[in-house]
């Protein structure tokens, strides 16, 4: 099956326009991934796929495209330092902040995947206020591909995924389910709030995040995309609030309003 120029440029149009993703030099990666979909779904070309995508962008293939197209690599204690520094700085700032107030704590993984970084802020949050069960510590946790979000809520992963975890979080909140996969306890499982969430959309949720993590995911927009996704999660979060980003990516600091920290991150201005 030929991918021609014409049904190239709208399929990269069409996930630019909706989804702020830039896949104009990824012509590989287009007809890697989508080739044997189509094939095994009966289409005839990329052209008749995409015309029906158009056509539709709230059904089926819309979604299936996304989930088709994006990749999700992630894994357990990626990036540690983050999670440190949240134990470290960051809890403590929230706990001083709201010990007289609702002891609510906001976090927001915005680029979830199939997971692992929410389940480890989570354990992050339950080492930290574990003997105080008065605090709420529900993550929210977001991502494009319903996919990826399946993944996530079943809290299923291999032996190896979860290797790099200290033992005691190994044997707290994971549950051997056969010889080879364990699964995320109930407890812990019930703390994330999983939804599917185009970062292209005004941002809908109540109250604002004391922390946001939004890692790995800009490497894929353009720098006017980027600068209005900042500027609306910036309007989203409490004062004083931290962003942190993937370890190789960075913010012009003249497009934001946050406040560079120390490497990959940022602070809503006091």
């Amino acid at each position: 099956m030929r991918l021609s120029d014409e049904e190239f440029f709208r399929i990269v149009h069409y996930v630019r326009s909706r989804y702020g993703i830039d896949l104009s030099h990824k012509r590989t990666l287009i007809t890697g991934r989508l080739e044997n979909y189509l094939l095994r779904e009966g289409y005839q070309s990329y052209r008749e796929y995409i015309s029906l995508v158009e056509q539709n962008p709230n059904g089926e293939e819309a979604h299936n495209l996304i989930n088709v197209l994006t990749t999700n690599h992630t894994y357990f204690m990626r990036e540690w330092l983050h999670f440190e520094y949240l134990q470290k700085e960051v809890l403590p700032w929230i706990k001083a902040k709201e010990e007289k107030k609702a002891r609510d704590v906001r976090i927001w993984s915005a680029a979830s995947s199939t997971g692992e970084e929410p389940y480890t802020i989570e354990m992050v949050l339950n080492d930290f206020f574990s003997l105080d069960n008065r605090w709420d510590t529900q993550v929210l946790a977001t991502d494009i591909s319903t996919r990826v979000l399946q993944k996530a809520k079943s809290g299923i992963y291999l032996g190896e995924q979860i290797q790099p975890l200290p033992e005691t979080w190994k044997r707290r909140y994971f549950k051997a389910i056969n010889e080879e996969e364990y699964q995320v306890v109930p407890s812990l499982r019930k703390q994330i709030v999983f939804r599917q969430f185009n970062l292209m959309d005004e941002i809908p949720f109540k109250g604002q995040f004391h922390v946001v993590f939004l890692r790995n995911v800009m490497i894929y927009f353009e720098e006017e995309t980027k600068r209005q996704l900042l500027k609306r999660i910036y309007n989203h979060m409490a004062d004083g609030g931290y962003l942190f980003i993937g370890t190789t990516e960075s913010i012009d600091k003249t497009a934001t309003d946050f406040r560079y920290i120390r490497p990959s991150v940022y602070r809503k201005i006091l």
